[in-house]
């Protein structure tokens, strides 16, 4: 019987770079996505970081943040987070455009909170 070399046997429990991963793994991809839809945090309206509008982006943060009975810090500091949390994670392969909105959209957030 011929003994496998140590370079096989390095290589023997190595995945191949070509090979498709199982929908497990790929389902640990979108652990953002799941955050922004699921916080303990926050009820966030569907499609509030799609809006181009800076300030209804801030409005339906706070709404969602005073509403919240769940979250575990002030209305001001989980809508934040929140909004800091996806330009961050869920939003890290936006368009320069996008991330401006959102960056404004925190100044306005400060603004509404009366915290500017």
């Amino acid at each position: 019987m011929a003994r496998k070399t140590a370079a096989s046997r390095r290589s023997a429990g190595r995945k191949r770079h070509g090979a498709r991963r199982s929908g497990a793994a790929r389902k640990g991809r979108r652990w953002s996505r799941h955050v922004t839809e699921h916080s303990d945090a926050l009820t966030l309206d569907k499609g509030v970081f799609s809006s181009r509008d800076p300030k209804r982006i801030a409005a339906s943060l706070k709404r969602s943040a005073e509403r919240s009975k769940r979250r575990k810090s002030s209305p001001f500091r989980s809508a934040l987070s929140m909004l800091t949390f996806y330009i961050n994670r869920a939003g890290k392969n936006l368009p320069a455009s996008r991330k401006t909105t959102l960056m404004r959209a925190k100044d306005e957030l400060r603004k509404q909170f009366g915290k500017a």
